[in-house]
């Protein structure tokens, strides 16, 4: 009897792990070329806005895990009509932690929405060039955190973040501008100032200079 309960656990345990299986693999999308097989997303699902992810990518040539890709495939990662290229490095130590043949390209998502990965170059005598969309049907798209806090915060978005920066901005320049103009108009009483004391100082000496030649010729006459 305990044979059979023995054999039905394993049986579900079995039938547990075809059925999640699937689950787990619709976070990622798997592309083939050739003998190569790459199962390709994000390091971190789901993935938000303002946290660090990476590409991830597991990599395997005729069933077995490449260990050293070196430099030899990039991948670029567009969203939000920018791109950049980013380097994948091993996320994995051979005889040790991780997994062989897991890569990752590391970067922060800085919008919401799907995120396109294009890798190019080759592995080992295989060319590729292989794009991916983040969608339903391949990877999770990123979302704004603002969904995922708890408890719930007011957390804004980049473009208001980047409207209240330019507002911001605009104060600052239009404040900078004012003081310019306050420190001009300083400035300005500051010269005419000492012009009049300059003049005036003038004319003080111009005054002394009348008074001692009228005192000489006072003398003289006497």
């Amino acid at each position: 009897m305990r044979a059979r309960i023995s054999h039905a656990a394993a049986v579900a345990v079995a039938m547990g792990v075809v059925l999640i299986w699937p689950s787990v693999a619709s976070a990622h999308v798997v592309k083939k070329v050739g003998p190569v097989n790459m199962e390709i997303g994000f390091g971190t699902e789901p993935a938000y806005t303002g946290q660090p992810n990476s590409v991830y990518l597991l990599l395997s040539e005729n069933g077995k895990p490449v260990v050293n890709l070196g430099d030899s495939l990039k991948v670029a990662v567009s969203a939000g009509g920018g791109s950049v290229d980013l380097p994948l490095v091993p996320n994995f130590e051979l005889g040790g932690d991780g997994v062989p043949g897991e890569y990752r390209a590391y970067f922060v998502p800085s919008m919401p929405g799907p995120y396109t990965f294009h890798l190019t170059g080759a592995v080992d005598a295989t060319a590729v060039d292989v794009t991916v969309t983040s969608g339903p049907k391949t990877f999770d798209e990123v979302q704004d955190l603002s969904g995922a806090t708890f408890p719930a915060i007011p957390y804004p978005g980049n473009g208001e973040l980047a409207a209240r920066i330019q507002a911001d901005d605009a104060r600052t320049t239009a404040a900078l501008a004012e003081a310019d103009a306050a420190a001009a108009s300083a400035k300005d009483a500051a010269g005419t100032a000492r012009l009049l004391a300059i003049a005036g100082l003038l004319v003080g000496i111009a005054g002394l200079g009348v008074a001692i030649t009228a005192k000489r010729g006072g003398r003289a006459s006497a």
